[in-house]
């Protein structure tokens, strides 16, 4: 899902947006933008739109703002949800609505900063008014093995399977009961967006896209101060709970590596190497997105002055 620029309009309240990879430093990077507000006189909230960091399980392995940076300045929407609870980009993007009005009301500057572009999407330009599926159907798609799914979906809606991975079980489920349930294939909805707020804002994005040898060596000094910091205690909880192992907060990268440690399957060692693999290779996937999906008009930056100065308009 690609998004889109807004229209033209009058007056509108400010949203900054600091969009990029996982360890591309987009926190820190918030809370800088927050300071020079504030020596501008004006008071910002920083809101979050990482899809991990929304739940108060994993606040370690998700790299969400600790007590200190906390204590800077405000935020919102960090450990919202119980892990037991999947968070959808409908969810997270209403719980935004309200946060980013209640700091407009406020005559406050909210700054969303987080790596999930479909949060971003669903929020900005809103979702497609899909019809609610019929529970046999969903029961029914549900059940079938991802493979079987997937071949299902190139025969009933060969354009969705074609924009799809082969393994992503959740988004192959999702376009087959649509078309199952509804007769007409995903894609035909997705041109009927309602409920974004792209045209209500005046939106002052960057994506920050710091060099990939940079994303490399954070993302593996990250994850060694993560184990430092109490993810083994993270994941043992999780663990304990016997939580669905498809929901997202067990799908959270290092989840998987450490439980397997845990269990004697690894190393610590092992498990941390892989956990920086995962994480190397999903921060590529996050900065090809960032690069090819938003407007060509946001800027993009690769450190942090050269992203602030893209704010000069919001500071002025």
């Amino acid at each position: 899902m690609s998004i889109r620029s807004p229209s033209s309009g009058g007056p509108r309240p400010p949203l900054a947006l600091i969009a990029g990879p996982t360890a591309s430093g987009k926190s820190g990077l918030a809370l800088d933008l927050a300071d020079r507000l504030a020596e501008a006189g004006r008071t910002a909230v920083i809101i979050n739109a990482d899809s991990m960091q929304v739940y108060a399980d994993i606040p370690v392995l998700s790299a969400a703002p600790d007590a200190a940076e906390r204590a800077r300045h405000s935020h919102r929407l960090y450990g919202d949800w119980d892990g037991a609870v999947a968070c959808s980009a409908p969810d997270w993007a209403a719980q935004a609505k309200k946060a980013i009005d209640a700091a407009h009301a406020d005559d406050e500057v909210p700054i969303l900063v987080g790596g999930t572009g479909m949060y971003l999407a669903v929020l900005l330009d809103g979702i497609a008014p899909i019809p609610v599926i019929a529970p046999e159907v969903r029961d029914e798609v549900r059940q079938l093995p991802v493979a079987e799914a997937f071949a299902a979906l190139r025969l009933e809606d060969p354009e969705s399977a074609a924009r799809l991975r082969p393994k992503d079980g959740q988004r192959i489920a999702r376009a087959l009961e649509v078309v199952r349930s509804t007769g007409e294939p995903l894609h035909r909805y997705y041109g009927r967006r309602e409920g974004g707020m792209m045209d209500r804002v005046a939106l002052h994005p960057v994506r920050f896209l710091p060099e990939r040898s940079l994303l490399v060596e954070r993302s593996a000094q990250r994850f060694e101060h993560m184990v430092e910091a109490g993810a083994l205690r993270e994941v043992a909880a999780l663990l304990a709970r016997d939580l669905d192992p498809n929901l997202p907060v067990m799908r959270a990268i290092g989840v998987r590596e450490l439980a397997a440690h845990l269990r004697g399957e690894a190393s610590l060692e092992q498990a941390q190497e892989q956990a920086q693999i995962a994480t190397r290779r999903y921060a590529k996937r996050q900065s090809t997105w960032f690069r090819r999906q938003p407007p060509p008009e946001w800027p993009i930056a690769g450190t942090r002055e050269e992203a602030l100065s893209h704010f000069e308009r919001l500071l002025g």
